[in-house]
């Protein structure tokens, strides 16, 4: 085995012995871990070559997370945006539902019966079209669009501190989140 470090000290050579003739110093260049075959390029030259047998598909990365905290003031935000949102969607959808149950004539049938069935010889008996008024129930929907976002927001809060105080004991959710490509 060759030396290529240059000169040692004094004290790293074996038995105190001195070598016969100084080298002058020179920078430390490591031994490579393998030598290169035949014909290959020298170290200086950079040519990289693709590997036989190499996968062609690219790797999937995978990442283990945990969810251990749920902060309760950005949960209630969300909720709250998002049951506004739905309050919103349930008012359009019951009066589109509204207009087109009577664009069908579904009131005017239906209160007919009605009417004729709770009506005597002195009173016309039950009014269903005034009574399911497009305002009337427009209101209704209302109040409960806004009793719902109280109870969305609330519940959903509530929910965050339980989750909180449950991962404490248990760690929380653990999700396997994959990189797709």
């Amino acid at each position: 085995m060759t030396d290529t470090r240059g000169p040692k000290p004094p004290y790293e050579t074996y038995g105190g012995e001195q070598p016969a003739q100084q080298q002058p110093a020179q920078p430390y260049h490591p031994p490579q871990a393998y030598p290169s075959p035949p014909g290959a390029p020298q170290p200086g030259a950079a040519v990289r070559r693709p590997r036989t047998g190499a996968r062609t598909t690219p790797r999937t990365r995978k990442a283990r997370l945990r969810v251990a905290k749920a902060d309760p003031w950005s949960v209630m935000k969300v909720s709250f945006l998002l049951s506004i949102a739905l309050g919103i969607c349930t008012v359009i959808a019951s009066a589109v539902l509204w207009m087109v149950m009577d664009a069908m004539g579904v009131f005017s049938t239906v209160g007919g019966t009605i009417s004729e069935a709770t009506g005597s010889n002195e009173s016309n008996g039950f009014d269903l079209q005034s009574f399911l008024s497009l305002p009337r129930v427009l209101i209704f929907t209302s109040v409960i669009a806004v009793i719902d976002v109280v109870l969305a927001t609330a519940l959903a809060t509530l929910g965050a501190f339980i989750y909180n105080l449950s991962a404490g004991f248990v760690g929380g959710v653990e999700l396997t989140l994959a990189e797709d490509e």
